[in-house]
């Protein structure tokens, strides 16, 4: 093999691991968003740009505790973030291919809904 063909070889494998890479954290965020109480938090999210936990609560229809566990999965992930106002946590979306994903969705399935 020449010089110019092990290139074309190394460069297509470095290729093949981007994408293995991509396919993988974008599988990884489909299976989140696979959840449809975790879909709700972030479409919710998404309409109201920052929402406490207590009207998530109210908005989704779990316990808190329920809440609780899908939000620390949706945080450890990156999908979203929060800020702390003295005992309150205000949730939003951190990651924007998340918000761009999510308003393909909505476009897709909720085109009725605000």
């Amino acid at each position: 093999m020449d010089i110019a063909t092990i290139e074309q070889h190394k460069s297509r494998r470095a290729e093949q691991e981007l994408l293995a890479k991509q396919a993988h954290d974008a599988a990884r965020l489909l299976n989140l968003l696979g959840n449809e109480k975790r879909l709700l938090i972030l479409c919710h999210l998404m309409m109201n740009r920052e929402m406490r936990v207590s009207e998530i609560v109210e908005a989704i229809g779990l316990s808190q505790s329920a809440l609780s566990q899908h939000l620390t999965k949706l945080r450890e992930d990156g999908l979203i973030t929060f800020r702390r106002e003295s005992q309150t946590l205000h949730y939003r979306i951190a990651d924007p291919r998340v918000a761009k994903l999510i308003k393909v969705v909505k476009k897709l399935y909720c085109e009725d809904v605000n």
